[in-house]
């Protein structure tokens, strides 16, 4: 006996790529179903709170949480603009990052909290 045709990929074997198995078919099919069935009670309860929330902030996210879902969550913007141009981060490479970070690190540290991350303490 051969130990080449043991074992390995076979062509043609398996599930075709892309196609989900019936279990994972039928138990995604079942939850979106049971999910859509309280939709209107749900968004019900996001308004009810950006109503009558009892804090400021519980009455904010039902708020966005409400108009994410009627117009769609805001994109975001990956450029900078200053005065030697505009730079599109998202095409940046690591290195690139890497350098711009170490030039302005300091600028954000001296600069407070102004539109940094906020710290406890």
């Amino acid at each position: 006996m051969a130990k080449e045709n043991r074992g390995g990929k076979r062509q043609g074997a398996g599930r075709p790529q892309g196609a989900r198995s019936r279990a994972t078919r039928e138990h995604k099919a079942t939850l979106s179903d049971l999910a859509r069935v309280h939709t209107s009670v749900a968004l019900q309860a996001l308004v009810d709170i950006a109503k009558k929330g009892e804090s400021e902030s519980a009455r904010v996210a039902a708020a966005n949480s409400l108009l994410d879902r009627a117009y769609g969550k805001a994109t975001q913007a990956h450029e900078h603009r200053g005065s030697i141009g505009t730079y599109d981060l998202s095409k940046m490479s690591d290195d690139e990052l890497d350098r711009l970070e170490t030039i302005l690190g300091p600028l954000a540290i001296s600069s407070g909290d102004q539109g940094g991350e906020e710290t406890e303490g």
